[in-house]
C-alpha cells in the first residue's frame, strides 16, 4: 500500500524536522531557524523579511513544520519567503502547506497553492499528488488533500489529471472520499461529458461506494440534462428508500426538469410535496418558484406566471433579480414589452438593481420589433448607470443594428468595441460575417476573418459554418469545400448544419451525384437528420428528376423517423408543379393518416394550385376537408380564392 511505501520518507521527513530541536552544539544554521521561529511567533515582519534573504528551501521545511499548530503564521511566512526575488518554493514545501490548510478546513488558500503547483510550476497532477504522499503524516494531516487535489485538477479543466490522481490513490490503498468522486462526476457534466460521466458513475459504485445526497443530485441533474425526467424522478425515490433525505437542490433540479419537458404541472405537484417528501426538512426557495415562473413564461401562461410570483411573496421569500429577468424576457417574448418595462420598473421599486440580463432581453426584443431608437436609448441608460455590457448585449446589438438595415453602423459599432478590446470571442464576428454574405459582400466578409486571426482571435466551428453556409448559398461549393478542409486541418469538428450546407450547395449547383454520395457517407456514419433528406429531396424535386424524389420519398416513409410536414410540402408542391392533383391531394390525405396536421403552407399551395386548374366545387371540397381535419387556412389565399368562391356559390343559390 501507498501508506508502506512512503512510511520510510515520511520518517526521515520527521526525523528532518524534529532534529532542529535535539542539537546539542548549535550551529548558524540552527540560531537563523531559532531566530526565525522566535520573530516569526512575535510576528515581526519586517525583520523576518531581513532574515530570510537567503533562506534554503529545507530551513522553510522545518518552519513549516515548527507551526503546523498554528496554520495562520505557517500560510503567512510562507508567502513571505515565496516574494523573495529569485527563490522558489520547494515541492514538498508547497505540500506541507497543503496539509496545514486542509488540517484546519482552508480549502481555498489550498487550492491556491495545488494550482499554482500545476499551472505555473509546470508539475503534473501526478508529481504533485507525489508530493503530498511523501509529506503526509497520520497524526497531523488529512486524507482531505487528495480530494483537495482531484479539485484543483477539475477547477483548472485537468480532466485527465483528476481521473489519474483518483486511479492511482485506488491502486495504491489510499480510499478515495466519494466527495473526490462527486466532484470528479461533476466536472464530467460541466463539461457535458454526459456519456463519460456514467461510466465513471458505473466503475465508481462497482468499488462499494455508498452514493450520498449530493451523489443522487448529480444523477437527478444528469438525467435532466438529458430529459430523461421520469428516470431522474425514479433517483428521487430510491433517495427515500435508502433513507437519503433529499434537499432543496434535488427537488429544483426536478422542477426545473418538469418544466423543460412541458410537464410544468408535474412540476407544481412536486414543489406542493416537498415538505411531505422531505419529511418537512426542505421547502421551497427563491429559486424553486423561479424554475415554475420560467416554465410558466416559455409556454406563455403569463397569467399563472403572476399567480406563482404572489405565491413566492405570500410565503415571505421575496423575489430577486432572476424572479424579475425571467417575467422581463417572458413577457417581452410574448409581445407585452409594456408590461415588461412594468415589471422592471416594479423591480427598481423593490430595490433591486437591473443587471445585464434584464437589459440584454429588453434591448433584443425591442430591436425585434424594429425599435432601433428605443433599444440604443436602452443602452444609453445601461452606461449611465455603470452596468457593464456583456459579450451577448455586444452580440444583441450587432445582431439588432444588422436586422433593422444599419449594417455600416454594425460594423462601426464593431469597429468600437474591438478597439475597447471589449470582445474576447468570435460571437459579434459570426454575425457580421453571417450579414455581409447575405449582403453579397464577400470580400468584407473575408476581410473581417482575417481581422479576427490578426486580433487573436480563433474561430469556433459557428464561424466555419457561416463562412461555408455563406459560399454555398454564393454557389461557391468548391470555396466551401476547401473552408471546410481548412476546418477539419485546425481540429475543428464538423456539425449537422454544416453538412446540411453543403449538400444544399450542392443540390443548388446541380451536382446531384455529389449531394447523394455525401448523404450516403452521411446515412452509414449514422449523422442525418430530417433537414438532410428533405434537402436532397427537394434537390430532385427542383432538377426534374421526380423518379428519384419519389424513390428517396418512399425510403424516408419507410424509415419514419425522417419524414415530417416540411417533406410532404415538397412532394405535395411537385406533384402539382407536374399536373399530379390527385396524387398530391392523396398525399395530404395520407399525412393526415399519419398523424401530422397540415400546415398553411400545405393549404396554400394545394388550393392555389387545384383552383387554377379543377372545379370550384373540387376547391371547396378540398378547403373543407383540410379545416375539418385540424388545418389553419392561410388568410390571404382563404380571402383571395376560397371566400370569393364561396360568396359565388351563394350568390347562385340565391339566385
Amino acid at each position: 500500500m501507498l501508506v508502506r511505501l512512503f512510511s520510510s520518507k515520511r520518517s526521515l521527513l520527521s526525523r528532518g524536522f524534529y532534529a532542529v530541536k535535539q542539537f546539542t552544539n548549535p550551529t548558524m544554521e540552527d540560531i537563523v531557524f531559532k531566530a526565525i521561529c522566535l520573530n516569526l511567533r512575535q510576528k515581526k515582519w519586517k525583520l523576518l523579511d531581513q532574515m530570510t534573504l537567503r533562506v534554503t528551501n529545507a530551513e522553510v521545511d522545518c518552519v513549516l513544520w515548527e507551526f503546523r499548530n498554528s496554520p495562520q503564521l505557517a500560510l503567512q511566512f510562507f508567502n513571505l519567503v515565496g516574494k523573495k526575488k529569485g527563490f522558489l518554493h520547494s515541492l514538498r514545501s508547497c505540500c506541507i502547506v497543503i496539509h496545514l490548510m486542509v488540517n484546519v478546513r482552508r480549502y481555498d488558500e489550498a487550492l491556491i497553492v495545488l494550482k499554482n503547483l500545476i499551472q505555473t510550476k509546470g508539475y503534473s497532477p501526478l508529481e504533485v499528488l507525489e508530493g503530498l504522499v511523501a509529506s503526509y503524516e497520520t497524526n497531523m494531516t488529512s486524507l482531505a488533500a487528495f480530494d483537495a487535489l482531484v479539485r484543483a485538477c477539475t477547477q483548472i479543466g485537468a480532466s485527465e489529471g483528476a481521473y489519474e490522481v483518483i486511479k492511482k490513490l485506488q491502486r495504491e490503498g489510499f480510499w478515495v472520499s466519494i466527495h473526490a468522486w462527486n466532484n470528479f462526476l461533476n466536472h464530467l457534466l460541466n463539461w457535458n461529458e454526459t456519456e463519460r460521466f456514467w461510466k465513471v458513475y458505473t466503475e465508481m459504485v462497482s468499488y462499494g461506494y455508498s452514493e450520498n445526497v449530493n451523489t443522487c443530485n448529480l444523477l437527478i441533474y444528469a438525467l435532466c440534462k438529458e430529459c430523461k425526467f421520469y428516470e431522474a424522478i425514479s433517483v428521487l425515490y430510491r433517495m427515500l428508500k435508502d433513507g437519503i433525505t433529499p434537499n432543496v437542490v434535488a427537488f429544483n433540479m426536478l422542477v426545473d426538469g418538469a418544466c423543460k419537458i412541458g410537464e410544468i404541472d408535474l412540476g407544481l405537484k412536486l414543489v406542493k410535496k416537498m415538505g411531505v417528501m422531505s419529511g418537512d426538512c426542505v421547502s421551497p426557495n427563491s429559486v424553486t418558484y423561479n424554475c415554475l415562473i420560467n416554465g410558466y413564461c416559455k409556454l406563455g401562461r403569463l397569467v399563472i406566471a403572476q399567480e406563482v410570483l404572489n405565491e413566492m411573496v405570500k410565503v415571505g421569500i421575496d423575489p430577486n433579480v432572476r424572479t424579475y429577468a425571467t417575467l422581463i424576457d417572458g413577457y417581452s417574448r410574448n409581445g407585452c414589452l409594456e408590461e415588461a418595462f412594468r415589471w422592471c420598473d416594479e423591480m427598481v421599486e423593490r430595490g433591486l438593481v437591473p443587471n445585464a440580463v434584464v437589459y440584454n432581453s429588453l434591448v433584443h426584443w425591442l430591436h425585434m420589433e424594429g425599435d432601433v431608437e428605443g433599444a440604443s436609448l436602452l443602452l444609453s441608460d445601461m452606461v449611465d448607470k455603470r452596468i457593464p455590457p456583456d459579450q451577448f448585449t455586444y452580440s444583441i446589438l450587432t445582431k439588432g443594428l444588422c436586422r433593422s438595415g444599419y449594417l455600416h453602423e454594425a460594423l462601426n459599432c464593431h469597429k468600437w468595441i474591438l478597439e475597447k478590446n471589449l470582445v474576447e470571442e468570435a460571437f459579434t464576428h459570426n454575425i457580421l460575417i453571417d450579414y455581409l454574405f447575405r449582403n453579397k459582400n464577400i470580400k468584407g466578409a473575408k476581410q473581417l476573418l482575417g481581422s479576427m486571426f490578426v486580433r487573436g482571435l480563433i474561430p469556433d466551428v459557428v464561424t466555419y459554418g457561416t463562412l461555408i453556409d455563406g459560399e454555398c448559398k454564393q454557389g461557391s461549393v468548391e470555396s466551401a469545400i476547401q473552408i471546410y478542409d481548412d476546418m477539419i486541418k485546425v481540429e475543428k469538428r464538423s456539425n449537422m448544419v454544416i453538412y446540411n450546407s453543403i449538400v444544399n450547395g450542392l443540390c443548388k449547383a446541380a451536382s446531384l451525384q455529389k449531394a447523394s454520395l455525401l448523404v450516403d457517407t452521411l446515412e452509414n456514419a449514422n449523422m442525418l437528420d430530417p433537414v438532410t433528406y428533405n434537402t436532397l429531396l427537394n434537390g430532385f424535386c427542383a432538377s426534374g428528376n421526380m423518379d428519384k424524389a419519389l424513390d428517396l420519398f418512399s425510403k424516408m416513409r419507410k424509415e419514419g423517423n425522417s419524414v415530417n410536414i416540411v417533406t410532404y410540402n415538397v412532394v405535395i408542391n411537385n406533384l402539382c408543379k407536374h399536373g399530379f392533383f390527385q396524387r398530391a391531394k392523396e398525399l395530404m390525405k395520407a399525412m393526415i393518416v399519419q398523424g401530422l396536421i397540415p400546415d398553411f403552407i400545405t393549404y396554400t399551395t394545394l388550393v392555389t394550385n387545384i383552383a387554377k386548374n379543377c372545379s370550384r366545387e373540387e376547391v371547396i371540397e378540398l378547403h373543407d376537408y383540410m379545416v375539418l381535419n385540424g388545418v389553419i387556412p392561410d388568410s390571404q389565399t382563404y380571402n383571395s380564392i376560397v371566400g370569393p368562391l364561396l360568396a359565388g356559390g351563394a350568390e347562385k343559390d340565391q339566385a
